[in-house]
């Protein structure tokens, strides 16, 4: 034995720039197979399926919209955990269950990395919304609050809008299976991220010149409440001053007339033609503009 290390000795002295080569050369291909290593792991799509059985999965990535961005993108994981399922795998198999983050926790906390244009203060188109900013950096809520995560969908989960707004159930004849999303646009830069435009896509017919045409129709109209405004209503936001002119009191107070019974919706004024049929019905026709004196 002594002998053989003596003539390996001598071996290694006279061959010092072979071992040398030798010594490099296994260094640089264990880097080369490293960094392939690691790139493949941190870059390729393919990585993912060689330890799940993802072929759903893969084929619900491409087809959705964020098929250009890569697993890893999202899917991140740090060297303790891409090791440790790696050393999961080769004793435990592919189907045994592995605690993860990188499928669970990660995704959402990378959805800022892209979306920070969509969700930034002060935002006041559909790509840079008043809504995400108010719920995210106001509310400070996570995406997956209000967003599903099924199989690379990301839709907004209408559902999750009740957990904190559960006081804002709809009401209203016909309006009843209203989801939330049908009236507030996350885009909109208007109040309460409702415009006047969101509800005459529905309510068609309405008239946009006039008296009160520019109000927004929550102002009169409360449909997480009550639809349909009352005197009081007319009275207590703009109108307070309306009762002591002309004979607006006698009519309200000692008739017990509403403001609706003669100033009808989304028209309002009453000239000659709407006083004819309507101020007759309870005393002589009279020229409407007297009622003001």
């Amino acid at each position: 034995m002594l002998r053989l290390l003596e003539a390996l000795e001598r071996w290694l002295g006279k061959h010092k720039a072979l071992v040398l080569a030798l010594l490099v050369g296994v260094a640089v291909l264990g880097a080369g197979v490293g960094w392939r290593y690691w790139r493949y792991t941190q870059n390729s799509p393919e990585f993912c399926a060689t330890c799940h059985m993802m072929q759903e999965s893969f084929r619900s990535w491409q087809r959705s919209r964020h098929w250009d961005v890569r697993c890893q993108q999202c899917h991140q994981m740090g060297a303790v955990e891409l090791n440790r399922l790696l050393v999961a795998y080769v004793l435990r198999g592919a189907t045994a269950p592995q605690r993860q983050l990188h499928g669970r926790a990660a995704p959402w906390q990378a959805c800022r990395g892209c979306h920070v244009q969509d969700i930034q203060q002060g935002s006041i188109s559909l790509r840079r919304s008043y809504g995400h900013a108010r719920h995210v950096f106001m509310e400070n809520l996570g995406c997956q609050r209000c967003h599903s995560g099924s199989m690379h969908g990301f839709t907004p989960n209408q559902e999750a809008c009740r957990r904190c707004h559960r006081d804002r159930l709809v009401h209203g004849l016909g309006m009843e299976g209203l989801q939330c999303l049908n009236c507030h646009s996350y885009g909109e830069e208007a109040p309460k991220m409702v415009s006047s435009g969101r509800c005459r896509d529905c309510h068609q017919g309405l008239p946009t010149q006039g008296v009160m045409a520019q109000l927004n129709c929550f102002d009169c109209h409360y449909p997480h409440g009550r639809i349909s405004p009352r005197s009081q209503d007319c009275l207590r936001a703009c109108h307070g001053n309306e009762v002591e002119v002309g004979q607006h009191r006698r009519h309200i107070q000692q008739v017990g007339l509403q403001c609706l019974s003669c100033h009808k919706a989304h028209h309002w004024r009453i000239g000659q033609r709407q006083a004819r049929g309507l101020c007759d019905r309870c005393h002589p026709m009279k020229d409407p503009r007297s009622f003001i004196y």
